[in-house]
């Protein structure tokens, strides 16, 4: 195509589609539909601009500076001149964001605006908990305002799309990635998975202050063998679509624009390639309008997986699976041109991605102002706005959970009390701000030393005691841990003998989980277990106060400290959260969404097993199924999770003792505060399928309900189960529901006590 850039511009305006170039307020008609707009821009494309568009490139140079010159740089500068790049990641920031865009739609033949994209995780500057504390929360409502000031924040410094939220299973806490993800339950997983793509997308992805989500990793991602980071996956078809698939058809369900696929293999593909996942489930059977993005360089690594053998291979197989659009693996831009030509990928296959990206760019309201998200007065008063302050701390305090509080040594008294504050992470304002912290500030954090100081009327030591880290760490390194020098304990020891409580904050430094972080010892890491034990012969009423992204084996401090608090990586805010949790201010409400283990060996462990064929041991004798040194049962189960009050549950009952498939069950409990402070509880429903043709797990969560009841007060809570949470996913992917016997079970944890049954007939 030869047009000249004048009759490009003319004949945009003749089908009534409104160029970069030349803004047209027809564009608005609400007669014309995106996907008609979609078209008329698809037929003015050349072969290689189309292919231009599924390509993405991380940010490259000073964009506010002078051009590249010379290397790959150079060669992506002119691309992005050429209109063969779609989309930027990395690029941040109000003027690098304009100078970028302005590029793209003045220099360009066509002027497609490009669609910038960035790891908001869990906040931009001003940061929330890691995504496992927040679903610890198990409170929708605040996980979703959590993302929408992420994207409040991220949009107002020019992104327009992130790759969040991970909605990955992740039962095997050695993976890093687990703390970016919502647990091991795909029901809890599923729920949260909508709260944050609502958070992101809001109610109309044109508006200035929502970016498009992405739903990551598709799929089987947190199954990763042995928990290692980018290892190969091998599960059935059966917790493929049961326990994997069930948060990415939620996200699909609730609108989410764009999905991720992941590093892993499944069935001997690597998913960047697998149409069964991309054409067959996500586009087809699900109806996915939006589009797919591979991971980073995803598609060239199919060569190392020895899927395909040069990137020509590699361009066409995971073009023709179904992943739309290329994140820095070079290989589209490079390959899918002339693969086209030579009639080896279909022409239709490249529209259909490009139709995709176009119809998102679209909505984003890119094509009607490509510098919406570029106000910078907007982000002089957004960023680090007091409202977000107040926003991240109250997730904050919902995610902290209370672990074990024998002796009612929490919460601490506000007068009186000599206090010992102890540990590495006390006085640490970077670390507590977590892993996926990109566009963050280090030292930005309040640390819990901080937070303890707001307090005035006890009397308040800090020791270090003993060091986390080595030195400095960056997100791109290992942690150099500290597992020698103890030169800090006898002072800690000394401290600890003149006090009435010591507070000791210890943990995982916050790079020590996140992507590249797999472990195989989930024990206190360095000498922080050496300095535990030694503050505890001096002085045994402690409070253990856990940073960490993970679930941790902690079995030592389960049977001698009396005070444990989960209080991950908070954030922003930390040191707050924690200190108004330890004196009481706030009653902690939160309930733990992973499993925590009682030693690595245990590991993956989580509620929702299969029964087996030998579960119990009724023969005495060995030969059924446990292990010969441990417990099977967990140190902390899934759900478990404490409060300054106490909660009780009575009346289980069911509207009825047999239903039909199409019925509803009504299902009724009465829960109590039998304390004497109000207090929040996830009060939470679990059945039982006992006979089905797959095997059901034990016990599957169904239904939650966080809720507030004054001391004394008692509150019936009420929960209906239908055919969508009594049926399952047969091999094939169909979704079935089977006659039979079903058990209820209620209670604060996947630990219950009460439970009743009914019949499916």
């Amino acid at each position: 195509m030869n047009t000249t850039k004048n009759t490009i511009i003319f004949a945009l305006s003749l089908i009534v589609f409104t160029n970069c170039k030349a803004q047209n307020t027809t564009i608005m008609n609400k007669n014309i539909t995106i996907d008609q707009k979609v078209d008329s821009l698809l037929a003015l494309m050349t072969i290689e601009e189309k292919v231009g568009q599924m390509n993405q490139y991380n940010g490259f140079w000073d964009v506010t500076g002078p051009a590249p010159e010379g290397g790959s740089a150079e060669q992506k500068y002119e691309h992005l001149r050429k209109g063969l790049v779609g989309s930027m990641l990395s690029v941040r920031g109000v003027k690098e964001v304009r100078a970028v865009q302005k590029i793209a739609v003045e220099e360009t033949r066509l002027g497609i605006p490009l669609i910038i994209g960035f790891d908001v995780i869990h906040g931009y500057k001003t940061l929330s908990p890691i995504p496992l504390a927040e679903a610890a929360s198990w409170d929708l409502e605040a996980i979703k305002t959590s993302a929408s000031v992420a994207a409040a924040e991220a949009s107002a410094s020019g992104i327009n799309w992130t790759f969040a939220p991970m909605v990955d299973i992740g039962r095997d806490p050695r993976w890093g990635r687990v703390m970016e993800g919502a647990g091991e339950d795909p029901f809890l997983g599923s729920k949260i998975a909508v709260a944050r793509v609502q958070g992101f997308q809001g109610d109309d992805l044109a508006a200035p202050n929502t970016i498009a989500a992405c739903a990551k990793h598709f799929a089987a991602y947190g199954f990763a063998e042995a928990g290692k980071e980018y290892n190969t996956v091998d599960i059935g078809t059966s917790t493929l679509h049961n326990i994997v698939l069930p948060p990415f058809k939620a996200a699909v369900d609730t609108g989410v624009r764009t999905l991720m696929n992941s590093f892993n293999e499944l069935n001997g593909v690597p998913v960047t390639g697998s149409s069964y996942l991309q054409r067959d489930i996500l586009k087809g059977k699900w109806n996915f309008k939006g589009f797919v993005l591979s991971d980073w360089a995803s598609i060239f690594e199919m060569i190392s997986w020895g899927h395909a053998k040069d990137k020509r291979e590699a361009a066409k197989i995971a073009a023709t699976a179904g992943s739309d659009m290329d994140m820095e693996g070079n290989v589209y831009v490079q390959e899918l041109a002339q693969l086209v030509k030579d009639g080896v990928v279909e022409e239709a296959i490249i529209d259909d991605a490009v139709k995709r990206i176009l119809r998102v760019k679209f909505e984003l309201g890119l094509f009607e102002d490509p510098f919406r998200y570029c106000d910078e007065e907007r982000e002089k008063e957004t960023i680090g706005n007091p409202a977000h302050h107040e926003a991240v701390l109250d997730m904050a305090k919902k995610s902290i959970v209370l672990l074990k509080n024998e002796n009612q040594l929490l919460p601490l008294k506000k007068e009186g009390q000599k206090i010992a504050l102890m540990g590495d992470l006390a006085d640490d304002k970077s670390s507590p701000l977590g892993s996926w912290r990109i566009a963050s500030d280090d030292e930005t954090g309040v640390s819990v030393l901080e937070g303890m100081q707001a307090y005035k009327g006890n009397t308040l030591t800090y020791v270090r005691g003993a060091e986390v880290a080595t030195e400095q760490t960056t997100f791109l390194k290992e942690v150099p841990l500290n597992t020698t020098d103890t030169s800090g304990f006898a002072e800690a020891v000394r401290v600890a003998k003149t006090v009435d409580v010591v507070v000791m904050v210890l943990g995982e430094y916050g790079f020590q989980s996140g992507e590249g972080r797999s472990r195989t010892d989930l024990q206190l890491p360095g000498v922080q277990q050496e300095l535990l034990e030694a503050v505890y012969k001096a002085n045994p009423n402690i409070v253990l106060v856990l940073n960490n992204g993970r679930p941790l084996a902690i079995t030592w401090a389960d049977e001698n400290i009396p005070s444990i608090v989960e209080a991950w990586q908070l954030g922003t805010q930390t040191g707050n959260a924690v200190a108004q949790v330890l004196y009481g201010d706030y009653n902690p409400s939160g309930k733990l969404p992973m499993t925590f283990p009682r030693n690595v060996g245990q590991v993956p462990i989580y509620y929702n097993y299969k029964n087996t064929g030998r579960p119990i041991d009724k023969d005495d004798n060995v030969f059924w199924s446990h292990y010969s040194d441990v417990e099977n049962t967990p140190l902390y189960p899934f759900g478990h999770g404490l409060s300054y009050t106490n909660f009780s549950y009575s009346d289980l009952e069911i509207n009825g003792n047999t239903f039909a498939l199409e019925d509803d069950v009504n299902v009724s409990v009465n829960v109590t505060n039998t304390g004497t402070i109000d207090g929040k509880e996830v009060v939470q429903l679990y059945i039982r399928d006992l006979v089905g043709s797959i095997t059901r797990p034990v016990k599957e969560l169904k239904g939650f309900e966080l809720v507030e009841i004054k001391a004394g007060e008692t509150k019936t809570i009420n929960f209906t189960l239908n055919k969508e949470t009594l049926g399952f996913y047969n091999n094939n992917g169909d979704f079935i529901i089977e006659p039979g016997d079903f058990k209820v079970f209620v209670g604060g944890s996947s630990i219950t006590a009460l439970e009743t049954d009914f019949v499916l007939e």
